[in-house]
């Protein structure tokens, strides 16, 4: 009883709660002379310690004079060969760090390499086997398989008389030496070469590779070592459990020989896809000019657009289950014949490029056995994510059919539409019937929704939030429930449209790694920690802050604290010290500049044909019709659309970007070209961002 007691009192004092311990291991750069000037500095520091006791235990004035001269040679002693181990650790760390930072070819390889150095990156799957993964992966692809066994065969969409797709043009000598140039210098274990030995002896393989590949292309036929893989599995995000393979995704790894060749293909084949206009508009995924920050900026806007008229919105995110993996061949043949106009050899191409793939699991130095692929395009390949879009190209008219909209990026689904706030109702069955028309759709296409990880959120102004509708939508069988932020393609929108979540998350993102660089300051000279600061941070910063437009004055604080953070930290500034003119040497923008250079950017391209053609529909030259007797009519103003909130219409894209490039000089507006514009606008926004500091 009395055991109870004292248990329960332990427990409300001290309560039990989770660490996460991070294995750290040992500095790459510490080596044998470091540990033994450690050892020795250790060992000089208890005998210090040792003579410091005996002096103070001296008995008799001669005895503890000598004790004590005795003590402070042993400390001098220590004091010396601690200066001299700490100059050692700088040099050794400066010595390692200098060159491979500096080496770095660019953000993503300089994000690497801080990832190996510091112990960071992708861990290994101790937790789990290879064979385990294997047999994971290929059990969850024939679960889907045989869920939509049943469903009615799909129904495929003709393509117009005069598009078709016969043969491929033969490639020459110099396509082919072009494109190892351009080849990404990094290999998978499958290569016989790595990509620096293949580019140094390109001279030599060029005429050998280009008759391989127009061999193939000529005949139909892909060569089958195209198309093994390994698949390496990498957890889907920390905290997950290492040792449920259902905790891990497989990332195929092809032969950089196979992508040279899928990019010499993809290039005619998209080239004929977007002549025909056969690529679906609202797709954002694997295409040229289109980005996940393109395709979120038309969403937001639209949606800020329905709250500025006074309506309620909402937003459905869709999840498909395995999607790249369940590609059914027969289907994906059939509507690229039918839906797309190809035929002949390129058909016969493309099926003997699907046929016959095979993949292993490599995981913890072992590899599982062979497995043969009955369906799915690989995630790892050039062709694949382009399959995979035509293979979902239908879905656009789908969602049409209910007056909603769609858009996508690769396997990420939006669907969004708004009403009154009266006829919510009426606007949430049309979307349960939609999402119900598109799960059907996807069961003929033997794909799968997946309904957990489906988000709904609805959106009004803030004065409205409390009138949102909380009854949860039926999705795929599944009652999902209205949240209040998602994460829509990197970027946190919250119910009231407002950029209060994404600022926080972005803040903490970008503290936490400029903790991680702050152990990198003492080893790295100036500039090269300031490419680190820029890749790391800068990069999280900016990225999706087109949502930061007009934001309020106490969010603009928190995120210009992180600029001011990282300027103290590459001049080695205290926490209160002046900030503006080290900002202004390291030629940073401040926040709104910031924000405006990307919308003051993405408008440039949306003018000049530059930018997905959804984003060219919202920016309009205010020479129309109705305004050529306007002084403007002549002049490179654009036309502000109308709004009625400042806080929802006047945060959307074409009002943000048509205000702030009428607010631009004339000769930043007529730049010929996007190099030239950004230089003349950098300029123009540092002058705003400081005043009085002259270039």
């Amino acid at each position: 009883m009395y055991d109870d007691v004292i248990t329960q009192i332990l427990d409300e004092s001290l309560p039990v709660r989770s660490v996460t311990r991070r294995p750290r291991p040992t500095d790459p750069w510490f080596d044998a002379d470091c540990r033994a000037s450690k050892r020795l500095t250790r060992r000089l520091e208890r005998a210090s310690s040792a003579a410091s006791r005996r002096a103070a235990d001296a008995v008799g004035s001669s005895t503890q004079a000598s004790m004590s001269a005795s003590a402070a040679a042993a400390r001098k002693l220590w004091l010396d060969q601690r200066r001299t181990y700490r100059q050692l650790r700088h040099r050794k760390s400066t010595e390692f760090w200098s060159p491979k930072l500096s080496s770095a070819s660019g953000p993503r390889d300089m994000w690497s390499i801080v990832d190996r150095l510091l112990g960071r990156g992708h861990r290994a799957c101790d937790g789990v086997s290879a064979d385990e993964l294997a047999a994971f992966f290929a059990d969850k692809v024939k679960l889907i398989q045989s869920s939509t066994s049943d469903s009615p065969p799909p129904v495929f969409r003709p393509a117009s008389s005069d598009t078709s797709f016969a043969v491929f043009q033969p490639l020459s000598t110099d396509d082919v030496a072009a494109a190892i140039a351009r080849l990404p210098d990094k290999s998978s274990t499958v290569d016989p070469m790595p990509v620096a030995v293949l580019k140094n002896v390109a001279d030599l393989l060029t005429p050998f590779l280009t008759h391989v590949f127009n061999r193939s292309l000529a005949t139909g036929n892909v060569p089958a070592c195209f198309k093994d893989s390994f698949v390496t599995p990498r957890l889907k995000k920390s905290g997950l459990d290492e040792a449920s393979p259902s905790s891990y995704r497989p990332i195929s790894n092809l032969t950089v020989i196979s992508k040279l060749f899928e990019r010499l293909v993809a290039r005619q084949f998209v080239a004929y896809l977007e002549d025909n206009n056969l690529l679906p508009t609202t797709q954002s995924g694997y295409r040229r000019g289109h980005s996940t920050e393109t395709a979120t900026i038309r969403v937001l806007s639209d949606l800020l657009d329905a709250v500025d008229r006074g309506d309620t919105a909402i937003l459905v995110l869709l999840d498909l289950s395995a999607a790249f993996d369940t590609v059914d061949h027969e289907i994906l043949l059939k509507r690229l014949r039918v839906t797309f106009g190809v035929n002949s050899v390129a058909l016969s191409w493309f099926r003997s490029y699907l046929a016959g793939r095979k993949q292993r699991v490599r995981c913890g130095g072992k590899c599982s056995s062979i497995i043969d692929l009955a369906c799915g395009v690989p995630q790892g390949s050039v062709l694949g994510p382009i399959l995979f879009i035509i293979y979902t190209a239908d879905l656009a008219a789908l969602v049409q059919e209910h007056d909603l909209s769609l858009h996508q990026y690769a396997d990420d689904s939006q669907i969004y539409g708004s009403s009154r706030p009266e006829a919510t109702s009426t606007l949430s069955s049309d979307i349960t019937q939609c999402i119900d028309t598109i799960s059907s759709w996807m069961r003929s296409n033997r794909l799968q929704l997946n309904a957990g990880k489906t988000e709904v959120m609805w959106c009004s102004s803030q004065r409205r939030i409390s009138q949102l509708p909380s009854s949860p939508l039926v999705v795929a069988g599944a009652y999902v429930q209205p949240v209040r932020v998602v994460r829509d393609l990197g970027v946190f929108i919250d119910n009231d449209l407002g950029a209060a979540t994404h600022v926080r998350r972005t803040v903490s993102r970008c503290f936490a790694a400029l903790r991680q660089l702050r152990h990198l300051r003492r080893y790295v000279d100036d500039d090269c920690f300031r490419q680190l600061v820029v890749a790391f941070v800068h990069s999280k910063l900016d990225f999706g802050n087109f949502i930061l437009v007009r934001l309020p004055a106490y969010l603009q604080r928190q995120l210009q604290a992180v600029l001011n953070a990282a300027a103290r930290l590459v001049f080695r500034l205290r926490r209160y010290d002046h900030i503006t003119d080290a900002l202004a040497i390291l030629h940073w923008l401040k926040l709104p500049q910031r924000v405006d250079y990307k919308v003051a950017v993405t408008a440039f391209r949306a003018l000049h044909g530059l930018a997905p053609p959804y984003l060219d529909q919202l920016v309009r030259v205010a020479d129309l019709p109705e305004c050529r007797r306007l002084r403007s009519s002549s002049s490179h103003q654009l036309r502000v659309p109308a709004y009625r909130l400042e806080t929802a219409g006047g945060r959307s894209f074409p009002v943000a970007a048509s205000v702030l490039w009428n607010s631009l000089p004339p000769d930043i507006q007529s730049s010929d070209s996007l190099c030239t514009f950004r230089q003349l606008l950098k300029t123009h926004l540092f002058h705003q961002s400081f005043p009085d500091v002259v270039l």
